[in-house]
C-alpha cells in the first residue's frame, strides 16, 4: 500500500472511530467539513487563487432532515475504505452504482438514486479529511493529451512502466486523472508549457512538430481543463517551467484560462494543488484583430448566452482587478463579436506556429 493510501486509509478509520465514540457515549454522531457555498469561497490575492474560508458544516445523525445525508456520507466513506484496502481503484460512476442498492427488503428507497447524490459527498469527505479523491482509490475520466520531451514512470499494478512523451505519435500520451500516485515525472527537458484548448489545435501543432522545433510541452485539456490535467500543469509548473495559454476569444476559452491560473469555485478546496497563478495568457485576444487585420474577416458574432457570460467575468472580483482583462471582455460585450483559435489558420495552416512564437518571443501576454 503507497503512502498515500496508508494516510487516507487512517483517515477514513479516525473518522469512523469518531463516530463510534459518539454513539458509545450517547452523543448523536455527527460529520463536520467546510462549506463549499459560493459565499465561502474567497479569492486569496496574495497567493494567486480561490480557497474556502472557514465556514464550517455539520451533520448530525439524530436530525430528522440531516440523517439520510449523513448516513450516504459515512456509506462513502466506507466504500472508499475497502477500495484503499483492496487496492483496487473505481471512478465516482462505479462508486455510485456500488451503492445504488435498497436500504431495505421492505424499503422502497436506495442509498443513493442519482449520481448527482453522491458526488458532493465525495467532495464533502475529501474536504472534511484534506485527501483528495484519487488518495481514496476515485478516479474520473480521462481527458487531455500531452507530448513533449519528457518521460513519464508508470507504476501500473505490479509493471513500473517508461513512457516517452516524445514517442508517441500523432496520439500523444493521454494524461490520467490521477497525476500523483504511482506517477513520476522524470528527465523533463523542455523550456515550457503551452496549453492549447482545442484537440484540433494540438493536432496542427502536433503535426509541424512545433513543439519539437521549440522544445516546449505541448497539452491540450480539449476544452475545459479536467483536475488531472490542472494537477499536472501544477506539477510542471513546479519544476520550474513558464505556463502559456492559448485559447479562443471568448469568454468561455477565456475562462478556461482562469481555472488553470486560479483554480475553479468548484475545486476551491483544493486550489492550491490544482491552480497556476503564474500561467500567463497568449490569446486569442481581441485586441489580436488590430494587430492582425485578416482576422477582422474572421470574427463570428456572439450569441446572448456568450455576452451574458462574459459579464458574469467581469463580476469576479479575481479577473476585473486585472485592466487588460476588463479591456477584451469590455471589446467583446460591445462589438458583440469573438474569434477562435481557428481563424488564426486562414492564411495559411501554419500561420498559427508564427503567431505562438512571435507572442512568447515578445512576451506579450495577458496576465
Amino acid at each position: 500500500m503507497a503512502a498515500s493510501d496508508v494516510a487516507s486509509d487512517k483517515k477514513i478509520e479516525d473518522m469512523g472511530k469518531g463516530i463510534v465514540a459518539d454513539i458509545k457515549a450517547g452523543r448523536s454522531p455527527k460529520f463536520i467539513t467546510l462549506s463549499r457555498t459560493r459565499s465561502n469561497i474567497q479569492y486569496d490575492k496574495k497567493e494567486g487563487y480561490l480557497k474556502l474560508g472557514k465556514a464550517k458544516e455539520e451533520r448530525t445523525f439524530l436530525n430528522y432532515s440531516q440523517s439520510k445525508r449523513f448516513m450516504q456520507t459515512v456509506a462513502v466513506a466506507a466504500k472508499c475504505h475497502k477500495f484503499v484496502k483492496e487496492n483496487l481503484h473505481t471512478t465516482i460512476r462505479g462508486l455510485f452504482y456500488q451503492l445504488k442498492y435498497s436500504l431495505g427488503e421492505d424499503i422502497d428507497e436506495n442509498v443513493f438514486s442519482e449520481q448527482s447524490e453522491s458526488n458532493p459527498l465525495i467532495e464533502d469527505i475529501e474536504v472534511a479529511l484534506e485527501v483528495k479523491r484519487e488518495d481514496l482509490n476515485l478516479n474520473a475520466n480521462r481527458k487531455g493529451v500531452l507530448a513533449g520531451n519528457m518521460k513519464v514512470m508508470d507504476t501500473f499494478g505490479k509493471e513500473r512502466l517508461e513512457i516517452d512523451c516524445a514517442r508517441q505519435g500523432r496520439s500523444g500520451w493521454a494524461i490520467p486523472s490521477d497525476v500523483d500516485n504511482d506517477i513520476e515525472f522524470v528527465d523533463i527537458r523542455a523550456k515550457y508549457v503551452l496549453v492549447v484548448e482545442k484537440d484540433a489545435l494540438w493536432q496542427r501543432l502536433n503535426e509541424d512538430g512545433l513543439w519539437k522545433k521549440e522544445n516546449f510541452i505541448l497539452i491540450t485539456p480539449q476544452g475545459q481543463a479536467a483536475r488531472g490535467t490542472r494537477r499536472l500543469i501544477r506539477k510542471l509548473a513546479d519544476r520550474g517551467l513558464p505556463v502559456y495559454v492559448f485559447t479562443d476569444s471568448d469568454a468561455w476559452g477565456w475562462y478556461i484560462y482562469w481555472t488553470i491560473k486560479t483554480g475553479s469555485i468548484n475545486l476551491a478546496y483544493i486550489g492550491s494543488d490544482v491552480a497556476t497563478p503564474e500561467a500567463k495568457f497568449i490569446g486569442v485576444t481581441m485586441s489580436d484583430l488590430d494587430r492582425y487585420d485578416f482576422l477582422n474577416k474572421m470574427t463570428i458574432n456572439a450569441s446572448e448566452v456568450d455576452l451574458k457570460r462574459a459579464q458574469e467575468m467581469l463580476n469576479y472580483n479575481w479577473i476585473s482587478n486585472s485592466k487588460e482583462w476588463v479591456t477584451e471582455l469590455e471589446r467583446m460585450i460591445k462589438s458583440k463579436k469573438k474569434l477562435e483559435q481557428d481563424a488564426l489558420q486562414g492564411p495559411r495552416l501554419t500561420f498559427v506556429d508564427d503567431y505562438i512564437k512571435d507572442k512568447i518571443k515578445n512576451k506579450d501576454f495577458l496576465p
